[in-house]
């Protein structure tokens, strides 16, 4: 048995909620896109697959170490399609102006190594929310998007979850983890 993980930061629920009304206004305007629940929002920091279950206490543990890290405040910015030439998902890039969430999720991916046996990627993070998927063999329209949300906020917590595959349906994601943020200084 195993048990498909990734490290994530929390968004505030106005922010999904913005985010999540996007994904389907997007939506509805291309039937080539599914829009996410807007419970399933998040901003991945760390992908960590299918791992055995033994592990799973470790990654918490590494996931718990984030705690009292400065919160990142971020801005929502413009959409933006991934992949740029075949897209699959469209997203919600978001802004890091004060380097924050970089650092955090250099932390956290750091701990994550030093915990499991696990490569992590080697691409640059680049910061997004996913708000809608591209249904398979699907060619969306990347013109005409409708106006994306425009927020600052700041994150609360970096959480561990497990990733129920639904078959025919959504993924499921179950908290197994939360570590707090310490509040952003003013």
């Amino acid at each position: 048995m195993s048990a498909r993980l990734f490290a994530a930061l929390e968004l505030p629920d106005d922010i999904r909620r913005s985010l999540a009304a996007f994904g389907r206004e997007a939506a509805a305007g291309d039937r080539a896109l599914r829009p996410a629940r807007e419970d399933a929002l998040h901003l991945t920091l760390a992908f960590l697959g299918h791992r055995a279950l033994d592990e799973v206490d470790l990654a918490r543990e590494a996931v718990r170490g984030a705690a009292g890290s400065p919160a990142p405040v971020l801005t929502l910015t413009d959409p933006l399609w991934l992949a740029p030439r075949r897209p699959h998902v469209l997203t919600v890039a978001l802004e890091d102006s004060g380097g924050v969430l970089a650092a955090l999720q250099s932390d956290v991916v750091a701990r994550l190594a030093d915990a499991l046996p696990w490569e992590p990627e080697t691409r640059p993070f680049r910061p997004h929310v996913t708000v809608a998927r591209v249904r398979r063999e699907w060619r969306p329209r990347v013109a005409d998007l409708p106006a994306a949300p425009q927020a600052t906020f700041t994150a609360g917590a970096v959480v561990l979850f497990r990733s129920h595959l639904g078959g025919r349906g959504p993924a499921r994601y179950e908290a197994l983890e939360r570590a707090e943020l310490a509040p952003a200084e003013s």
